[in-house]
This record gives C-alpha cells, sequence and structure tokens, in this order.
C-alpha cells in the first residue's frame, strides 16, 4: 500500500475511515442547511445571527473541554465515542422534527448547536487519541492526515449534495439524513476487532489532574506556540460557514447551489492539502508558522477577488493552506506529548483551536454587517499574517534559530533546537561505541549521565518533555552529577552501554530521517 493511505492495511482504522467518510457528509450536509435556515428562512439574511449559531456551537468547548480530556484519560474511548454520536444524532433529529414541523424558531436553533456543541466537546478529546488505539506509533501521522482527508473530502461532496436536497425538499429532511449517517460511525465502532486495538495508559482517579495537564502544556514552549498560532487563526481566519455564505450571497449574488459549490471548491483544495499531509512523517513548529503565513497571503488574495471564477479558484488555494496547518498543528501536539497526558493536553488544544471561534465568530459576523463581507475574509488575513510573523519572532529570540540562505538547495537552511537536538545524539553516539568496546571503562550509567546530553538519557524518556522546546536553553543542557555507585561487572557495563547505543542510534537516525521537516 502506498504511503498515502499507509493507514488503511489496518483492519480497525479501515472501518473507522469508511464510517467517519459517511458520517462527516452528514456533518457537512447539516452546517450548509443549519447556515441556510437562519441566514435566509428564519432570519432576514443576518450573517450575525449566523455567527452567534456558530458561536454557541463551538463555546461548550471552552467550558467542558478540560473535563473532557479528563474522561478520555480515565474511560475506554471506544464506549465513550458510542455515547457522544449518538448523542450528536439524537440532536439532529429534534431539529429536523422542528423544521418539517414548522415549528422552529432561532432560539430553538441557538439551543440545539449549544447541546450539539456538548456532545462534540465531550467527543472530540476521545476521537482524536483513540486513533492511536487503532494503527501503531509510526502510522499515526499518516492517520491524523487521511482523518482531515475524510473530513473535507465529505466536505467536497457534502454542501453540493445538501444545497440541491434543500431545493427540493427543504432543510429539515436534511438535518434526518445527517441523523442517519451517525449509525455508519456507531457500527463502525461495534465492529472493530477489541483484541487488535493498541492499549494506552489510563490514568487513575486523582486530585489535580487537570491543573498538571495545564502545567505540563506551561513547560512545553513549543506547543505553547502551536496553540497561540492556531487559536488565532481559528478565531478569525477560520469562519468559513459564515464567510463563505455572506460572499456568496451579498458579494457575487449567488443563491443556496452557488452557497454550497463554494464549499465543494474550497474541499478539493483541503483535500489536496490533506494527502500532502498524509505523506509527511513528523511535522514540527516551523511548518505550523510557515502555513498560517501562507494562510494569510491566500485569504487577502480571496477577499479581493473581483469575480465569482476568482473568488471561487483562490478559495481552493485557502483550502490547501489551511489544511496543511490544521493537520501540521494537531499531528506536532499529538505525537510530541506523553501518552499518559495525551487526552488532557489534545482537550487543551482543541479548547483553543477550536473554542476560539465563540469568540471570534461574532465579530466577524459583525464585521460582515457593519462593514462588508469582504472585510469579514480580510481580518482574518491580517491576524493570521501577523501572528505567523509574531510566533516567528519569538522562536528566533528564544530558540535561536539561525535561518541562512544559499543559491543551491536547500535554498534555506534553518538551524534551530531539533537540528541542535540531533547533533548532540550524533556526537553522544561514539561514546556509546567506546564504552561498549572497552568494560573496563569507568562504569557506564555514570559516564553516560555525566557525559552525554542530559535530553538523550534514556531513564528520562517517559517523564521528560520534548527535549527541543521544553526549555529556552534546552540545546545547552548541563551534565547532571549523579551519586557514585558501586563498580558494575562488566558484563552488567556492556549490557548497559549497548542498550544506550541502541536507544542513541535509534533517536538519530529518527532525527536525520525528520531532518528536512520543520521546527
Amino acid at each position: 500500500m502506498s504511503k498515502t493511505f499507509y493507514s488503511l492495511q489496518f483492519h480497525n482504522y479501515r472501518i473507522w475511515f469508511i464510517g467517519a467518510i459517511i458520517a462527516n457528509i452528514g456533518t457537512w450536509m447539516q452546517r450548509i442547511a443549519q447556515d441556510w435556515l437562519v441566514l435566509k428562512i428564519l432570519t432576514d439574511e443576518s450573517g450575525f445571527a449566523v455567527g452567534v449559531v456558530t458561536a454557541l456551537q463551538f463555546l461548550p468547548l471552552l467550558i467542558f473541554t478540560p473535563i473532557a480530556g479528563l474522561l478520555a484519560d480515565r474511560m475506554d474511548r471506544r464506549t465513550l465515542l458510542m455515547w457522544t454520536q449518538g448523542g450528536m444524532g439524537a440532536t439532529a433529529v429534534v431539529q429536523g422534527i422542528l423544521v418539517l414541523s414548522g415549528h422552529a424558531q432561532l432560539w430553538h436553533i441557538y439551543a440545539l448547536a449549544f447541546v450539539l456543541g456538548t456532545f462534540s466537546a465531550i467527543d472530540s478529546p476521545a476521537r482524536q487519541i483513540f486513533v492511536a488505539e487503532m494503527v501503531p506509533p509510526q502510522a499515526l501521522p499518516n492517520a491524523v492526515a487521511l482523518n482531515s482527508t475524510s473530513f473535507n473530502g465529505a466536505r467536497l461532496v457534502g454542501p453540493g449534495i445538501s444545497g440541491l436536497l434543500i431545493a427540493a425538499v427543504g432543510t429539515g429532511w436534511v438535518f434526518m439524513i445527517n441523523a442517519l449517517s451517525f449509525a455508519a460511525t456507531i457500527g463502525a465502532l461495534m465492529l472493530m476487532r477489541v483484541a487488535e486495538l493498541r492499549s494506552l495508559p489510563r490514568v487513575p482517579r486523582a486530585k489535580g489532574q487537570i491543573r498538571d495537564g495545564l502545567t505540563y502544556v506551561r513547560r512545553r514552549t513549543d506547543i505553547v506556540v502551536i496553540m497561540a498560532v492556531a487559536g488565532v487563526v481559528s478565531a478569525l481566519g477560520l469562519n468559513f460557514q459564515l464567510t463563505s455564505a455572506v460572499m456568496a450571497t451579498q458579494v457575487y449574488g449567488r443563491d443556496v447551489t452557488g452557497f454550497g459549490i463554494v464549499g465543494s471548491v474550497m474541499a478539493i483544495g483541503s483535500v489536496a492539502g490533506a494527502l500532502v499531509a498524509a505523506r509527511r512523517s513528523q511535522p514540527r513548529v516551523r511548518l505550523v508558522i510557515t502555513a498560517a503565513f501562507v494562510f494569510g497571503i491566500l485569504a487577502g488574495i480571496n477577499a479581493l477577488a473581483p469575480t465569482w471564477w476568482a473568488y471561487l479558484v483562490s478559495i481552493m488555494f485557502v483550502g490547501f493552506s489551511s489544511l496543511t496547518l490544521i493537520t501540521a498543528a494537531n499531528t506536532a501536539v499529538q505525537m510530541s506529548t506523553e501518552p499518559s497526558m495525551r487526552g488532557r493536553v489534545m482537550a487543551l488544544y482543541q479548547m483553543v483551536f477550536l473554542g476560539s471561534t465563540p469568540l471570534g465568530a461574532p465579530l466577524v459576523g459583525w464585521i460582515a454587517q457593519a462593514w462588508s463581507p469582504r472585510w469579514s475574509v480580510g481580518i482574518g488575513a491580517v491576524a493570521s499574517i501577523v501572528v505567523a510573523l509574531a510566533a516567528a519572532i519569538w522562536a528566533k529570540r528564544h530558540w535561536r534559530v539561525e535561518v541562512h540562505y544559499q543559491w543551491h538547495r536547500p535554498y534555506l537552511d534553518i538551524d534551530g533546537p531539533g537540528e541542535r537536538y540531533a547533533r548532540q545524539v550524533q556526537a553522544a553516539i561514539p561514546q556509546a561505541d567506546e564504552m561498549r568496546a572497552d568494560p573496563g571503562h569507568k562504569e557506564a550509567g555514570e559516564t553516560a549521565n555525566q557525559d552525554a546530553p542530559t535530553d538523550v538519557r534514556p531513564d528520562r524518556v517517559a517523564t521528560s518533555p520534548s527535549p527541543a522546546h521544553s526549555d529556552p536553553k534546552a540545546d545547552q543542557p548541563k551534565a547532571q552529577p549523579v551519586p557514585n555507585q558501586r563498580r558494575k561487572p562488566a558484563s552488567e557495563a556492556e549490557a548497559t552501554a549497548a542498550a544506550e547505543e541502541a536507544w542513541l542510534r535509534e533517536k538519530y537516525e529518527q532525527r536525520r530521517a525528520r531532518g528536512d521537516e520543520s521546527d
């Protein structure tokens, strides 16, 4: 199987992927139907009302996500997902009944958007982590990218189908169809081979566990930078539900079919971005910052598009850059986090990334109504460029990133914490060779601990944060003296040296394989 679709060879992930595509198509159909219901039926083309619905749908992420992350670390994630998927399906049924019966009012949509957001807030961290149970660690970046492909592949066809169904039978039946689509994911969860799921550590009940997650993130400056960039871009730049609706209807005078076409065209770029991401082994911070900057430039071009066709072409590239940013940020955070902390960390990331929408959506909606629809897109473009430049300047100063320009490939030679860490590991390998060749050398464990870089000690693998970014001076570790111990037998020293060498070589090869990736 090709590298792009590597994760599909695993049975559990394969059936989950198929079920997710069906459910995602239904979700995109409902999004279009809900926005159209508010924009055209329940209000007189109020962009502000659409923004409020979007805000209420994402507001629970700010309220419940920390608790949801802890639940994801404690509970059986497969069972938890069955309940959350069922709850979202039930919400769609209620919404459909209200519309079909002619009793739907704007406050009903507001309330149901909040309920749906609550189930989604609980669902999100568990769904993010559950991917790691379906595939081995080396396939996780590919699986995360394919999840984005599934979501945006559904966006490619969902809005178009929704537009046709709205014109044919109305919005109510679209909600009912979405409710049925959740049966696909619940069925996939029930059909999984439980014995093949990979066991991840569950956190026993104890006090202060949410606070522990916050402390962990605060000490990881790489995760903080990613959250800051993703949060600003999400709040002001990723309100596509709102901006595409007002741009299509008010700027270019299109109807519901044109509104659906915008989502489908954007999904072409998004799917392309997700497929490219599926071939990337380990995205790092610099890719997130670069993607945010490029997204800002392309969004600015999209806001100024003079014609309908220019708007459609430019939004395709906006989709590509946005998916590059989203997938890189998600994978970088998840891959660099300890398994026992992953639920709480991913919950905090989702809270910042998705929960920032309630803060930005009403503002963007107000700008669309008070200024112009073009400025509702332009404000996100400006914010994305500014936050990307600010993050790059901060990283250069605090992580001492050096950028060198040259006339041959690679045209940019970037030397950052990741590259310095790789050199530290490479320098430590000959020492391990010497230890292995000379069993009579001073104690292997003491030698490794005193002379090798602190961050490459095998006994710290499970508890140390990311060595490159956990501290601004992480690339200059100081030797950590250890108490003198009794001299070990030669055989034990040999075994220790061999284990040290194997671990160092493995880490070096991983870093070297990712040498062309971003920090």
